[in-house]
């Protein structure tokens, strides 16, 4: 009767020291995949959490059903978004390498995702992001220098020094606060959506998670909800491969898609190729219009690649190949969509260098001009009496009596 003592699977990442592997991921060829109408059935669509929608094709060219979704001025509002997008991050990673500021984190190769998402929403609609979703600000041309001001934490930033750099919050912007513990944007996002859909409202909201973060409860709470209710939001979980230094396998990624995960809950699932632009375009308007008609909830697994470190404090060569990177086979979301406008004869070399210099110049200016403000060793601070400003609407006598306490 006995088969021998039992034991646990637990998934071994490649170590660090072998070339990667990426043969487990589940790739389609470019136009493959279906484009269903937005009304469907979740049961109609279980392949498209399997499979990968992707409209590039190696040569660059625009193919399959999912192709058509933009115009020659909104590719190139794209790419100028992306690259605008990289440059903030090089300046700012600099920036924190010179001490002023504490921390930073980049999106390097997932700029896609944020930027082509964004080209979907309207005004009043709302993001639930993560700390890697600085492109949702950057593609709807937010001033950089607001940005940068919260990251070095002087008298202009927002958060009054209060957040951790790079938890940006613009409710102008449809931009919601960052959290820094992890999965509270989907309960945040569907309950945001259900109050949306009370008040008779056609505003649609949009959370953001990592995939290693699919394992926490408030996910799962959140795709409960958002089954029952069926409230106006999409459920993005952007799938980069590592949660800090944990490879996706951990996190479940080992025998199925993050996407198919909606299935338990009878959502509808798309699994996307982050690191196209046009794709990513096209199951984001695909999604946000299921939401805006009233016909419920998506999840959408992004699959891309977080090229850069998770942040300034972490060494990926401890956890990951050097060849790691090169290895990845969708390829840069940047060079892609140049590599597609160039085919069209709509873009070139030439004015791509022209661009990122120009793009260069104007973050460099802006940098210069919230460094004016202060940074994180320099200038003044916002005073500690301002500790508890916006958190309470009353705020608790202990509280006020401790401030007190510490003479503020």
């Amino acid at each position: 009767m006995s088969g021998g003592p039992l034991t646990l699977h637990v998934p071994e990442p490649t170590p660090c020291a072998e070339a990667a592997d990426f043969s487990r991921l589940h790739l389609s060829e470019a136009g493959q995949l279906r484009r269903p109408a937005v009304d469907v059935e979740a049961g109609e669509i279980r392949d498209l959490a399997y499979g990968l929608i992707r409209v590039l094709d190696g040569e660059g060219r625009a193919v399959g059903p999912w192709s058509g979704a933009c115009t020659i001025d909104q590719l190139r509002a794209g790419l100028r978004a992306m690259l605008k997008t990289r440059a903030y991050d090089s300046r700012m990673t600099m920036l924190q390498r010179q001490r002023k500021t504490s921390f930073y984190m980049q999106c390097t190769g997932e700029e896609a995702i944020s930027c082509g998402f964004q080209s979907a929403l309207q005004a009043g609609d709302m993001n639930f992001p993560t700390y890697r979703q600085q492109g949702l600000l950057i593609a709807q041309d937010w001033p950089v220098v607001d940005m940068m001001c919260q990251v070095l934490s002087n008298e202009k930033d927002r958060m009054k020094g209060r957040q951790l750099p790079v938890f940006y919050s613009a409710r102008e912007a449809g931009f919601f606060s960052i959290s820094g513990n992890l999965a509270t944007q989907y309960v945040q996002a569907v309950g945001w959506a259900m109050a949306s859909a009370m008040r008779g409202d056609n505003r649609v909201a949009a959370a953001w998670i990592g995939e290693g973060a699919t394992a926490e409860n408030d996910f799962h709470a959140a795709l409960v909800f958002a089954s029952v209710y069926r409230p106006p939001v999409v459920l993005n979980v952007v799938n980069n491969q590592w949660a800090i230094s944990t490879a996706q396998s951990v996190a479940g990624g080992e025998s199925a898609t993050f996407a198919a995960r909606a299935h338990g809950y009878g959502i509808p699932a798309l699994r996307v190729d982050g690191n196209d632009y046009l794709a990513v375009r096209a199951a984001a308007c695909w999604a946000v219009e299921r939401a805006r008609r009233n016909l419920g909830p998506t999840l959408i697994e992004w699959v891309t690649y977080r090229a850069a470190p998770h942040s300034t404090s972490d060494d990926p060569s401890k956890y990951r190949a050097p060849e790691d990177g090169a290895a990845w086979p969708l390829g840069d979301p940047v060079e892609r969509l140049k590599d597609h406008l160039i085919g069209l004869g709509a873009w070139s070399e030439a004015r791509h260098v022209q661009l990122k210099a120009e793009l260069d110049e104007e973050i460099g200016i802006a940098a210069k001009a919230a460094q004016g403000f202060g940074t994180l060793v320099e200038g003044s601070k916002c005073s500690p009496a301002s500790m508890f400003d916006d958190v309470y609407k009353l705020m608790p006598p202990h509280l006020r009596e401790q401030r007190q306490e510490l003479g503020f």
